[in-house]
């Protein structure tokens, strides 16, 4: 932490002093722990993914649904012997597995909570794709499910959008190392132990970026990898730039899409996901 490269940015700053791009201490924060039921059918089952949600992000998407942790990072702050007690909590709860959702910036605390304590079920590694792959690969023995988004194909979106043009680089790079590392594995219910899923989430007007991505998907991991394509993008009132959701026909043409490239493990979403009511509620209170 003393200079902090965790993640593409390398800002090498001191985090026990200042703040990175990811706007995070090197303390922990946590907004949210709880059974979560909106992730794909084989992470969340009928029980619930055991859902962690960091405040902070590596990335500054414009249109993010979590902007109120992810850019305005505050609240409880966790040890590691904590995050380890969390853990145990949701896995007594019933978790069909601990999901941690934004992790990087705090990967290294992550690695001494499981070294604290190893839950029974799978640790799901639920990230925004914007990783080094040394980083991944230190992960190797810690993390079961990798559950990486693929946002953008296009270098100039992934500016304009997240202020990251070297996205798709660093994307290609780090889904490789995750599917290197696992291969699907389910169990008699059909929940995942082990293996990797690569979100992409439609955005409206950007129709070219996901085709884009599923074209990036194919060249570099071939159409045997499972996908999950999301429609739930919902608009937030700061962003102009995307003020709707998506039209039928744009989700319905990057599904064919994919279809077409040979893809055929795939998670779909219906229109009616884009709401503001399945975004979670948060704990943004010191």
């Amino acid at each position: 932490m003393s200079k902090c490269v965790l993640c593409p940015n390398m800002c090498r700053v001191d985090r026990d002093t200042a703040k990175g791009l990811c706007l995070s201490p090197s303390q922990m924060i946590i907004n949210r722990a709880a059974l979560h039921f909106y992730e794909e059918p084989p992470i969340s089952g009928a029980r619930g993914s055991g859902a962690i949600f960091f405040g902070g992000c590596t990335m500054k998407c414009i249109y993010c649904q979590n902007y109120l942790i992810s850019r305005y990072p505050q609240g409880k702050t966790y040890s590691p012997l904590q995050l380890a007690e969390l853990f145990r909590k949701l896995e007594d709860e019933g978790a069909h597995n601990i999901n941690l959702v934004t992790p990087t910036h705090y990967s290294d605390k992550i690695k001494q909570a499981l070294n604290l304590y190893r839950p029974r079920i799978p640790i799901v590694y639920n990230t925004s794709g914007y990783e080094r792959k040394e980083i991944i690969r230190s992960l190797k023995d810690y993390v079961d499910i990798y559950l990486p988004d693929f946002k953008y194909s296009c270098k100039a979106l992934a500016e304009e959008l997240s202020g990251r043009p070297d996205y798709p680089d660093c994307a290609t790079e780090a889904i490789a190392e995750m599917l290197a590392q696992k291969s699907n594995r389910y169990d008699a219910e059909g929940i995942l132990q082990e293996g990797a899923i690569i979100r992409h989430l439609v955005l409206p007007q950007e129709l070219d970026n996901s085709l884009g991505v599923l074209e990036l998907i194919k060249q570099n991991f071939g159409n045997g990898v499972t996908l999950s394509l999301m429609s739930q993008f919902t608009p937030v009132p700061h962003c102009n730039r995307l003020p709707r959701t998506l039209k039928p026909i744009e989700y319905k043409a990057v599904v064919a899409r994919a279809q077409s490239l040979g893809f055929s493990d795939i998670f779909t979403q219906e229109l009616t996901s884009a709401k503001p009511e399945y975004t979670p509620s948060f704990d943004v209170c010191k």
